[in-house]
């Protein structure tokens, strides 16, 4: 049982959190924290929160957990921010979709401090934002991964593990420079290809006749391209190096699915389809396995 958490960001990932431990009966207070006081007093009128403060100090007040769920270029600054008012005792994490970059501004952040921060990374979303799109159950069956540091005590990363069991997640591990090179390829590259193409086809003259016309394929191919602007530019460029990696590789890839279009040969071009099907039907599986509701309740 927590008695108190404190969360920076109170939309959909952070919102979410507190609405789940809420229902998991694993909270007594939740405090949110927001860069605009409409946010926080409509996740009040949600039952998302408890209290909406404008004071780090009296939000870190006998906290015992802090959420950082706030795009991830904002992280440093909240991270200074809650410092000086740090005590002993309190964990804080994050739910940054990067984690070298995340890492290296709380250890410029935090100093002396870092050991009671560990790094996190619910996979779980969706395109909507703010207060209104949280869910109670948008954690359950879904993986969150955290990067601990060489500093944090298993207490400290259990404490994190623990909330977010309690939300329904299932936990997973690895190192900051793991959890970036995975994601930029199945995850942010996803995100930047789909922004591309809609963006692309808008620019056309013929934009509405394009849009007129497209259908589920479309749709499904595109869903993520109405996520948050804000959020995807942070993660893009706080990932760059991982993402160029991995947008050169896919732009080899079309090269050669130009070529094989180009010169009319079928059978490459069905042999990369039947492969990507396979692969695709297989992850399918996977998925639907790994993302069963979690257990509630024991261990």
């Amino acid at each position: 049982m927590l008695k108190k958490i404190a969360i920076f960001g109170v939309g959909l990932i952070g919102g979410s959190f507190a609405l789940a431990l809420k229902r998991a009966g694993a909270v007594g207070q939740v405090v949110g924290v927001s860069r605009t006081a409409a946010t926080l007093e409509r996740a009040k009128e949600l039952g998302i929160i408890d209290v909406a403060s404008t004071s780090v100090a009296e939000a870190l007040e006998g906290a015992d957990l802090v959420l950082v769920a706030a795009p991830v270029a904002q992280t440093g600054k909240i991270l200074a921010s809650i410092a000086p008012h740090l005590r002993p005792g309190t964990v804080v994490t994050d739910a940054g979709s990067t984690k070298c970059d995340v890492v290296a501004a709380a250890r410029e952040a935090l100093g002396e401090k870092i050991s009671q921060f560990v790094p996190g990374h619910p996979i779980a979303g969706a395109e909507l934002s703010g207060p209104d799109a949280a869910l109670a159950d948008l954690y359950v069956g879904k993986k969150v991964v955290l990067t601990a540091l060489p500093e944090n005590t298993e207490a400290d990363i259990e404490c994190v593990a623990g909330a977010w069991r309690q939300c329904g997640a299932l936990i997973h591990r690895l190192s900051a420079e793991q959890h970036d090179s995975v994601f930029a390829a199945v995850s942010h590259l996803p995100h930047l290809l789909a922004f591309g193409l809609v963006d692309d086809i808008a620019r056309k003259p013929h934009a509405d006749l394009l849009f007129q016309y497209a259908a589920s394929g479309f749709r499904d191919f595109t869903r993520i391209a109405g996520s948050s602007p804000e959020m995807w530019r942070d993660i893009s460029l706080a990932n760059q190096t991982a993402l160029l990696r991995e947008l050169d590789d896919y732009m080899a890839q079309l090269e050669r699915m130009r070529a094989m279009l180009a010169a009319g040969d079928g059978a490459a071009l069905e042999t990369v389809y039947a492969n990507a099907q396979r692969a695709r039907h297989a992850w399918s599986k996977t998925i639907e396995t790994a993302e069963k509701p979690a257990p509630r309740g024991g261990n």
